[in-house]
């Protein structure tokens, strides 16, 4: 059915792709939908989850979108340090995108000890 994992991975497929191309306005609404149905079906604090809420802020990220992104680096991050470790490669990935975005910002007091940790 258009409510399954299966159609949520195939939208945020197609939205990365959008995204590789500039296409950010095609890109957002169906990462709005995939990360719907995740959280439907699997609930709000699934891996699945944090993927798609860290593709939707890389999408904002690549916008400038920064005040839109950093909440959804921010949950992303808590449902992988929850679910998988604090020092699953996830993780480090997720610390990395957010100290990306503090970066980006002129905010580098934020990002140094992000960028330890992931390291760590």
């Amino acid at each position: 059915g258009e409510n399954h994992p299966r159609v949520a991975t195939s939208l945020n497929n197609l939205a990365s792709l959008y995204r590789s191309q500039g296409r950010y306005d095609e890109a957002e609404p169906l990462y709005k939908r995939s990360l719907a149905i995740w959280e439907k079906a699997l609930g709000e604090n699934h891996p699945d989850v944090a993927t798609s809420l860290n593709n939707l802020a890389n999408l904002y990220k690549s916008q400038g979108r920064y005040d839109e992104a950093e909440p959804l680096h921010q949950r992303s991050l808590a449902i992988w340090e929850k679910t998988l470790g604090e020092n699953h490669p996830d993780v480090a990935l997720s610390l990395n995108g957010l100290a990306l975005l503090y970066r980006d910002q002129g905010r580098y007091d934020e990002a140094e000890p992000l960028y330890q940790r992931s390291l760590a």
